[in-house]
């Protein structure tokens, strides 16, 4: 006890004996700190938060796109992925240059180059997504105003660019859908034409119901066979030959054209109708010629449900995320916290100068001999320069 009642005797006679030194230093440390923090400038923070696009419940749109079919589905699909995906759209590059050029940062930020002023961006701007799906878009700059609009252009950028996407794609599939459209139309025009001359030529008006029932079956299974087609020629613009999709349409398309065969019979060549009796040349070309009206009647009218289906999927607000908050313009400064800057510089210099009064203490009260060792140390350390 009295040992250890020494050495803090000690202890407090060195720090007493050297107690200049130390309120040297801090009073040195806290003169520098504070001047230190007056010179770095204020900066604002400004947040905005997005809400990503909800999965959609039944009925309105959804309903009539599960009416309308498997290719309505792949038009109407849009943009998924979640919190994930609008994250990474906001970290693009595209988006970050669209912001620079907006907001002239490359003369804000001083650079030399487009890639500094990236560079700049990114240390300015930080994006997050939370467990709850919202997004977090954390904007800071010297000026308030400023951060509050860098904030506010990720937003804007941000649905500009999920517009682009969404309607690139619906766009494609619509003019797709157009020109198809055209085609079927044009025949079925040709269809009516021709059903109307024969007619009138051979003065038919009434025909059996047989047949007719063996025609309308005949159309529809046409009309499903050509929607399967367009569905497969869509997805052969964005999917392999190898692809399950493809390979189950293709499955469909091969079932259905012998189920066709079938109904057709084996005395036809593929444009034939089934056997109705003993009905006259006349009366079974008569059918021919409604079924072939009737086929191109079911096509149209799928394509057309499909048509609109598109068109409405275009004009839609594709970037259906939601804005939660807009960024405005902060009052007061995130940083830098002078206290803390002055009150960590002078802990770090009290520190350090108790640790100088002891090195100088224990120079002090040295020995002969660890005096010659820290001399011959010193000669070594000058022979290596």
């Amino acid at each position: 006890m009295e040992e250890q009642e020494i050495n803090i005797l000690a202890v407090m006679q060195v720090l007493v004996k050297r107690k200049m030194v130390i309120i040297i230093t801090c009073s040195v440390a806290i003169v520098a700190s504070v001047i230190y923090s007056l010179t770095l400038p204020n900066i604002y923070s400004a947040t905005a938060k997005v809400l990503p696009p909800q999965k959609e419940a039944g009925g309105g749109v959804s309903a009539l796109l599960g009416q309308a079919g498997g290719l309505a589905g792949l038009v109407a699909g849009g943009l998924g992925g979640g919190s994930d995906l609008f994250v990474a759209i906001l970290k693009s590059r595209s988006v970050g240059d669209a912001v620079i050029n907006r907001l002239d940062l490359t003369k804000v930020y001083k650079a030399q180059t487009l890639d500094a002023a990236r560079s700049s961006l990114d240390g300015a701007v930080k994006i997050q997504a939370g467990k709850d799906g919202i997004i977090t878009i954390t904007a800071e700059d010297k000026d308030p105003k400023r951060a509050a609009q860098l904030a506010n252009t990720f937003i804007q950028e941000l649905g500009k660019t999920t517009v682009r996407l969404n309607l690139s794609k619906a766009g494609t599939e619509r003019l797709f859908l157009e020109k198809r459209l055209d085609l079927v139309k044009k025949d079925l025009l040709a269809a009516e034409e021709d059903l109307k001359s024969f007619s009138q030529r051979n003065k038919i008006v009434l025909v059996e119901s047989q047949a007719g029932a063996a025609i309308t079956g005949i159309a529809r299974l046409k009309s499903e066979i050509a929607s399967k087609e367009v569905q497969l020629a869509v997805l052969r613009g964005t999917r392999t030959k190898d692809s399950p999709e493809v390979k189950a349409l293709q499955t469909a398309i091969t079932r259905m054209n012998a189920e066709l065969g079938n109904s057709v019979g084996s005395g036809g060549d593929g444009g034939g109708i089934p056997s109705i009796g003993n009905v006259p040349g006349i009366g079974l070309e008569y059918k021919r010629k409604v079924r072939d009206m009737k086929t191109q009647e079911a096509i149209l009218e799928q394509l057309t449900k499909q048509y609109e289906i598109a068109k409405l999927s275009e004009a839609k607000d594709s970037s259906s995320f939601q804005v939660l908050d807009d960024a405005v313009v902060p009052v007061y400064k995130s940083k830098p916290r002078r206290s803390l800057v002055v009150l960590f510089s002078t802990m770090i210099a009290f520190f350090a100068s108790l640790l100088t009064v002891f090195v100088l203490e224990y120079l002090e009260r040295m020995s002969d001999d660890d005096r010659k060792v820290l001399q011959g140390i010193k000669r070594q350390l000058l022979s290596l320069r």
